[in-house]
């Protein structure tokens, strides 16, 4: 078994599921289980690390390799979180290896990914090569739901480059859709259902408000676009309100998702679909826009053209061809390219079995991936 298959498997093994639902048992949930494993191994490399807390119980690890020589700097991001296993048909934390795949939750998103970059960190501290930039392995916390962890990285850790981990077939990502989120809320005056008169419904105000969502969906059709993103969207994700059948309801709420295209600002948007609600939509009752529990702009592939070169001739020399191409989810590479260090996404598997119910990794995928990173920080 490599290195590599080795890492894969402990990782996969110790549960790091985001605790982004209150029901989610609390014995799989955080990542401090894989922290703990990670602090073991850098221990074990000799190289100086710092924890950085982010939430109790989740912390953000960073290794550092300093190369006698190098004037640049290498980051290599993967996150320690996962998904929640809901109807998972496999063991979640089993790792289990069948011919060339490796099994279980985190075995594609990120921790097929993860591995790659622990074993060519590893190699690089070991065997020195002459010719290498500084590298920092970085694993951060909360990617799977507010991304908490790497702003807080963005904010402590500076690099010249980085590589953020996800599976993209061995590609390379270079432009993603940024990502806004919020809550809104409709009040009114609960009652008796008997008599609806003698209150306010917040249901059907909330009603009044989906209808201008969707009207401000198709101007966002109608007057965004970008050659490589598309649109700009928004939608409506989840609606709650209400205590009982027979009482009008003085509350409702529901969880908006915007998708945002190169050049729009984050901070912008909620001013933006405030405007339209009173606007244009004609909302003439007040509602309350939470402030966004996630905001990240979206991944331009202006300003990372060096580092898009130097990984597509790692992969070329490695496998002989590669494509660089936009995909539609968000990653932690967009914080760290607004923070100013360029940046793009890359790894071993396909997106399309990430969050699977028998997610899993190809090994030979993630072996290849290693000695393309190794490669990678040899040219820079």
């Amino acid at each position: 078994m490599t290195e590599t298959t080795r890492l894969l498997r402990d990782l996969v093994s110790l549960p790091s599921v985001n605790p982004m639902r209150p029901d989610i048992p609390a014995e799989i949930t955080l990542e401090y289980r894989v922290t703990a494993y990670l602090e073991q191994f850098f221990r074990s490399l000799g190289v100086p690390f710092e924890r950085q807390n982010v939430a109790p119980q989740r912390d953000n690890i960073v290794a550092r390799y300093d190369s006698p020589g190098a004037r640049r700097t290498l980051m290599l991001e993967a996150h320690q979180d996962t998904v929640p296993i809901d109807g998972m048909i496999v063991d979640p934390f089993g790792a289990k290896i069948e011919g060339n795949k490796l099994f279980g939750r985190g075995a594609c998103d990120i921790k097929g990914g993860m591995a790659s970059m622990l074993g060519c960190f590893a190699r690089i501290v070991r065997e020195k090569p002459s010719h290498c930039c500084n590298v920092i392995m970085a694993c951060s916390v909360d990617e799977e739901s507010t991304m908490l962890g790497v702003v807080e990285l963005a904010k402590r850790t500076k690099a010249d480059f980085a590589v953020v981990a996800e599976p993209t077939n061995l590609n390379i990502v270079h432009a993603h859709k940024g990502v806004v989120r919020w809550n809104l809320a409709s009040s009114g005056r609960s009652c008796h259902s008997s008599a609806p008169e003698q209150g306010v419904n917040a249901i059907y105000r909330m009603g009044k408000l989906l209808i201008g969502i969707e009207q401000y969906a198709e101007h966002l059709r109608a007057t965004t676009n970008d050659p490589l993103l598309g649109k700009a969207t928004i939608s409506v994700g989840l609606i709650e309100g209400g205590t009982s059948v027979n009482t009008v309801p003085d509350r409702c709420q529901i969880a908006i998702d915007r998708r945002l295209i190169a050049g729009e600002i984050p901070d912008e948007a909620s001013a933006n679909l405030l405007s339209f609600l009173k606007g244009p939509a004609g909302i003439d009752f007040p509602f309350e826009l939470s402030p966004p529990p996630i905001k990240m702009a979206a991944l331009s592939p202006k300003g990372s053209e060096e580092i898009q070169q130097l990984l597509g001739a790692a992969i070329d020399a490695e496998r002989g061809s590669h494509r660089v191409h936009p995909v539609p989810y968000g990653t932690d590479a967009a914080t760290l390219a607004f923070a100013g260090i360029p940046s793009v996404v890359f790894g071993p598997g396909d997106i399309a079995k990430a969050h699977t119910i028998d997610e899993w990794v190809p090994l030979d995928e993630v072996e290849t991936a290693s000695n393309i990173l190794y490669r990678l920080a040899c040219a820079i």
